[in-house]
């Protein structure tokens, strides 16, 4: 595992951690397929590949496996309106060795070449944005963006917007700042205890996440099929699951949950984290997780909501159980009497 601080690592450079994982760079866009022309012929998946493929080689000189580059059509295609898209998808440039001509090998100042990258990402996603591609006199045209979870400048920006302005879970102080981090996607097996059980491991899930800092609270949410399994390792039981349908994930993966100590291992853990995917030591397969920042404030609520137990007077409690006995016996009387009516 590299001891290095994470705001020495350059945006091109990995990221070693525990259990044989690794935080490996890489490029993620968003991509949205339309029709460029009236034609109303069927779109095909691998042919459009194949094309966005070549074109990247011969106007980027960047060469994409397949398996990096994820298209999917609609299913609905014969319902869309002609200005919809027909497609979307994810494109994944995971090897940047050609940036170190663009960054330079020896830049030591991380700053400069955090700048030289996000602005060659920048013009990159600019000249690959509105691009027509002609699969056999049928034109598509192409839409990317980069995704929020990548977007580090952007989260940066939304979060101080916030601390400035107010909302929920952050006060008007610059002492209020965000220290929690929501990472999806991850598969389970790899924050398992291999030769105990294939399941998530706490234990495991800390040791690992520790390498980007000193950690507070972590939960731990795995998904099997529709079930929901909570672990915690936190300063309470009494945290809620924070998760929803939307977070489900086909598969056995997790979605992990980090409150760090100071805020500024939160900010460079989360900068290290966009643009980075996970990888496993002896693995070809990359986790290409979302990661963003607690909006909501998962772990103050949590506090809140118990401390407010914890503050309720003991008369409340009684009255409230003195209400909960009477409409009982309420409930029972209206029930004994409808018995009796029935049987009249």
């Amino acid at each position: 595992m590299s001891n290095r601080p994470l705001n020495s690592l350059r945006p091109t450079e990995t990221l070693e951690l525990e259990s044989g994982l690794s935080l490996v760079p890489r490029v993620k866009l968003l991509l949205t397929v339309y029709r460029a022309d009236k034609s109303v012929n069927p779109f095909d998946e691998w042919k459009f590949k194949r094309s966005l493929i070549d074109y990247m080689k011969s106007s980027f000189f960047i060469t994409v496996p397949e398996e990096d580059l994820q298209i999917r059509k609609f299913k609905d295609l014969n319902k869309r309106k002609r200005e919809e898209p027909v497609a979307r998808g994810r494109l994944f440039v995971h090897d940047l060795g050609f940036l170190s001509k663009v960054i330079g090998e020896i830049e030591d100042d991380v700053e400069r070449a955090d700048k030289k990258f996000l602005e060659w990402r920048r013009g990159f996603v600019e000249k690959l944005n509105g691009i027509e591609l002609n699969l056999e006199g049928t034109k598509f045209k192409l839409n990317v963006a980069v995704p929020m979870s990548d977007d580090f400048e952007g989260m940066k920006k939304e979060w101080e917007e916030i601390i400035a302005f107010g909302a929920r879970g952050y006060q008007r102080s610059a002492k209020m700042q965000p220290d929690t981090i929501v990472l999806k996607g991850m598969p389970s097996r790899w924050f398992a205890e291999t030769r105990v059980s294939s399941k998530p491991s706490m234990l495991v899930t800390h040791t690992i996440v520790s390498a980007l800092g000193k950690i507070r609270q972590v939960l731990l949410v795995v998904f099997i099929s529709s079930i929901r399994l909570n672990l915690h390792v936190a300063e309470d039981n009494s945290i809620g699951d924070g998760a929803d349908e939307e977070d489900i994930v086909s598969g056995l993966h997790c979605k992990i949950v980090v409150r760090f100590e100071k805020h500024k291992d939160f900010h460079d853990a989360l900068k290290i984290l966009c643009g980075h995917s996970l990888q496993k030591q002896g693995s070809q397969l990359r986790a290409d997780y979302d990661v963003t920042w607690d909006k909501d404030g998962f772990f103050l609520d949590a506090r809140h909501q118990i401390e407010e137990r914890k503050r309720m007077p003991a008369r409340g409690m009684e009255e409230r159980d003195e209400g909960h006995r009477q409409h009982s016996r309420v409930s029972q009387f209206s029930s004994e009497e409808g018995r009796k009516r029935f049987k009249e």
